[in-house]
């Protein structure tokens, strides 16, 4: 065993210190980071539930269940919480093409003394439950049945892991921790959405801990976030700039809702046209590119109309001829102008 599977957290943190949360919480943590542990974003912003939902399942070993749309930054949200704890932490995605001999390891040939060895390593369901690491199953409504099976033991509290090909039972590092990411919450693909996830077993659903949810952001958050991670925007005109555009997203999603629109415009989608605005210089050559061009041609006149009431102006139609500007305006220059 390695130095990792020998540690313990070793100190109780503020979450009102750490997190900067309303709370008087403490949770449990440790001294010094591992090579695991996620490089902490000092312009992240927690949600208050979830982020005492994450910290409960790391504080009182809880196996918790993460559900959200996409782009709302599930994993995210728990590997920053595993940052600011110094929690080592690994992300597995459970896409249709990870098998259990993936996760639980298999015979291999090595090269042994000059020789040739049949050898078992280990997956790294193995290796984690051995350490003391935040294990994030993502996707975790898309992986294969046969592949749920194999956590399904560890989701019981004194869960163990029974190796047959080695006849070996792992016991479970008391550090151990487990969480999943989904998009559904195990109901299928309901809305046609969410193509490629399965209609989740309920014996096991039944056995996580905590099941929280994360959704779209109230507006004043979500603008926020954008300015976070687009900080050539936070003066007056991109703040204005930012606000009109989280309207725009929020008239999608209500869209969405009513069945007019087919498409959902996610935060990572409103952060990357921010971004695109620096690289376009316009609002609306970036907004055509990053979100429009992916939604139903039918339904574009009316995420056009979503455009105008927001910005005030209409969204151009895609040029068929001519090229790009060389030189792209300034961000700052650019959302001087838009918000003028």
């Amino acid at each position: 065993m390695d130095e990792l599977s020998r540690l313990m957290p070793d100190e109780m943190v503020s979450v009102r210190e750490v997190f900067n949360l309303d709370s008087d919480l403490k949770v449990a943590a440790f001294r010094e980071a591992d090579e695991h542990v996620p490089e902490v974003d000092p312009a992240y912003r927690f949600n208050h539930d979830v982020t005492l939902a994450i910290l409960a399942a790391f504080t009182r070993n809880r196996r918790m269940l993460l559900q959200g749309l996409h782009g709302t930054g599930k994993s995210t949200h728990i590997e920053q919480v595993a940052a600011r704890l110094n929690w080592p932490c690994v992300r597995v995605n459970l896409d249709g093409h990870i098998s259990r001999l993936d996760l639980v390891g298999r015979d291999t040939v090595v090269l042994k003394d000059g020789k040739q060895v049949t050898e078992f390593q280990e997956g790294i369901v193995p290796w984690a439950i051995q350490r003391p690491v935040a294990l994030i199953l993502d996707e975790y409504d898309a992986g294969r049945p046969d592949v749920m099976f194999v956590i399904q033991r560890l989701l019981e509290r004194d869960g163990k892991l029974t190796l047959l090909d080695q006849n070996r039972v792992l016991d479970v590092h008391p550090g151990f921790r487990l969480f999943a990411t989904a998009n559904t919450v195990g109901l299928g693909n309901l809305n046609g959405m969410y193509h490629g996830v399965q209609r989740l077993n309920h014996a096991q659903i039944d056995r996580w801990n905590i099941v929280a949810a994360l959704n779209h952001p109230p507006a004043e958050d979500e603008i926020g976030i954008v300015l976070a991670r687009v900080p050539e925007l936070d003066d007056a005109a991109g703040r204005k700039l930012v606000a009109s555009m989280v309207a725009v997203a929020k008239l999608t999603r209500d869209g969405f809702r009513v069945g007019d629109l087919s498409t959902l415009m996610s935060p990572r989608t409103v952060i990357t046209w921010a971004e695109n605005i620096g690289i376009f210089g316009d609002p609306g050559k970036a907004f055509q590119l990053s979100f429009v061009n992916k939604c139903d041609e039918a339904e574009q006149p009316l995420i056009a109309e979503f455009f105008q009431r927001c910005f005030d102006r209409e969204l151009e139609a895609p040029r068929t001829s001519g090229y790009l500007p060389a030189e792209l305006a300034p961000t700052r220059a650019f959302a001087a102008a838009a918000a003028s």
